[in-house]
């Protein structure tokens, strides 16, 4: 039933729709990698115990990020992206939830009733 509804709804909308949501996930998603603001910003324990210079440096590794491929960002929406950055290998994710922060977002295109969370760490902690 789940597939019929997904299908009715493709049908509703249209590609081109489907593009413009795309699009403007992707555009919320660098506003935030970029200028962090939009969202939340975390940053794990061990990027923050490297030190304020490696911070700096590792968010401008984030901010200025920009190999996105089929391979890393499949839905072309830009949430993930790995650098390597004062000679750590560094992960970083975008996720989308509510406005209260509880479940999963019911719309990551609209920001009005998503807030977007940037994570930031090192890869071993995945």
């Amino acid at each position: 039933m789940s597939s019929e509804r997904e299908s009715y709804a493709s049908r509703q909308i249209g590609p081109r729709a489907d593009e413009q949501r795309q699009e403007r996930i992707r555009h919320l998603n660098d506003t935030l990698r970029r200028t962090m603001i939009g969202g939340q910003v975390l940053i794990s324990r061990s990027i923050e115990a490297l030190g304020l210079m490696a911070v700096s440096s590792i968010l401008d590794g984030v901010r200025q990020f920009d190999e996105f491929s089929s391979a890393n960002d499949p839905c072309d929406e830009h949430d993930f992206g790995a650098l390597t950055c004062s000679r750590h290998r560094v992960l970083w994710k975008i996720d989308y939830y509510d406005a209260q922060l509880e479940f999963g977002s019911p719309d990551p295109a609209n920001p009005d009733v998503t807030t977007r969370v940037i994570t930031i760490m090192l890869a071993s902690e995945y």
